[in-house]
Order: structure tokens, then C-alpha cells, then sequence
């Protein structure tokens, strides 16, 4: 399989013109790398060429490399079922550069571009309806960012004065601490549940 995907990215990076900055194979799978000036037309390709086909898209899902210039990449994962082959397209893009659409291409990008600008902060250029889908309405921040903190930054509760929900700080009742509790000088030293009936066992045998 390795060689058929080694000519798979041989063909795709000669017909594309460019288009294709990086090839690799991991997981018995075929990675491209792209740009975001070249990824409608490569994702057309990949498409509509006789040797590729890959006609659904799978999934659309971000990374975040907050150490980077361009921290994020968008990673585009494609199936071919008439070749029975997967590939991943990735996109390398910072918070202020936005990467075209693929809901031209494949209808499903739409929802899943979505997903990805919510959880990201990753804008999509000339999408169709670019709106959060997973978190709540006025939600500040993207919280799939590796700096967003676990806690939030506002929590949500009901109101049975105001009689509707109302967001506040988020506040911390003590500060956080990292516990281990395998160690002999930090750990819970009273007997876990269940513990006692192991000693019960023992006493009985």
C-alpha cells in the first residue's frame, strides 16, 4: 500500500501545479500539505481525477500549535470509496488569515468549517453561514485553544429571582491545587470504600 500512495502523491503534487507544499505517509494513509490560496483547487482535484475520487469528505477538524507563527492547521480528512483509500489535507493558517471555504466542493464542509471556527477561532472566507454551533449564544473565546482556560471564563446559572439564566465570572471557591495521591506525603492516608471488607476477608481466613 505504501507504494501505491507514493504514487498517488507523486501524481496529485505533478498535476496540480504546485499546489501541494509537503507529502508524507503515516498511518498507511497519505498526507498533503497546501495553502490556503490552493486548497479549493486541490480539493477539486482530489475529487474529480479519474486516479483519486475522493469524493466524501469525512471530517473537517483544526489543531493548535500556539508556539507557531501559524498555530493553526486545518485538516481536511477524505475518502475514496471506489479506491478504498483515505488522505488528509492540511492547511496551515494563523488567527488573522482566513482559509477559503470548502462547502463548494463538498456540501458537508459547511457544518464542519463551523465547528471549527467555534472551537478554534479559524475564519472561513465566503462561507455560507459562519456561525458557532457548539457553544452558546454571546460565548466568549474558542475552547479548544491550548491557552483557554479549563475553567472558562464565565459560568452559567439560573436565576429564580431574575427568572432567566444569567452569565457570570467564573469564581473559584479555593485555589487550585495538583494532587497526587499516590504519594506518602500528600496522599489520603484514611481507608478508600471498600477496604474495610478486605480486612474483613482476612480476618475471616
Amino acid at each position: 500500500m505504501a507504494v501505491s500512495l507514493q504514487e498517488l502523491g507523486a501524481h496529485v503534487s505533478q498535476a496540480t501545479a504546485g499546489a501541494v507544499v509537503a507529502t508524507s505517509i503515516r498511518l498507511d494513509e497519505l498526507m498533503l500539505e497546501t495553502t490556503p490560496e490552493k486548497l479549493i483547487g486541490l480539493l477539486t482535484f482530489l475529487r474529480d481525477d479519474p486516479k483519486c475520487l475522493f469524493k466524501q469528505l469525512v471530517d473537517v477538524c483544526g489543531v493548535d500549535w500556539p508556539e507557531r507563527e501559524k498555530r493553526f492547521d486545518v485538516v481536511y480528512n477524505l475518502l475514496s470509496l471506489k479506491n478504498n483509500q483515505r488522505i488528509r489535507v492540511k492547511v496551515a493558517t494563523d488567527e488573522a488569515t482566513p482559509v477559503p471555504s470548502a462547502a463548494p466542493v463538498y456540501s458537508s464542509a459547511g457544518w464542519f468549517e463551523r465547528e471549527t471556527y467555534d472551537l478554534y477561532g479559524v475564519w472561513f472566507s465566503d462561507h455560507p453561514d459562519l456561525r458557532r454551533i457548539l457553544t452558546d449564544y454571546g460565548f466568549e473565546g474558542h475552547p479548544m485553544r491550548k491557552d483557554f482556560p479549563l475553567t472558562g471564563f464565565v459560568e452559567v446559572r439560573w436565576d429564580d429571582v431574575q427568572k432567566r439564566v444569567v452569565y457570570e465570572p467564573v469564581k473559584l471557591t479555593q485555589e487550585f491545587r495538583r494532587f497526587d495521591f499516590l504519594s506518602p506525603w500528600e496522599g489520603d492516608h484514611r481507608p478508600l470504600p471498600g477496604d474495610e471488607k478486605a480486612g474483613e476477608k482476612g480476618k475471616a481466613s
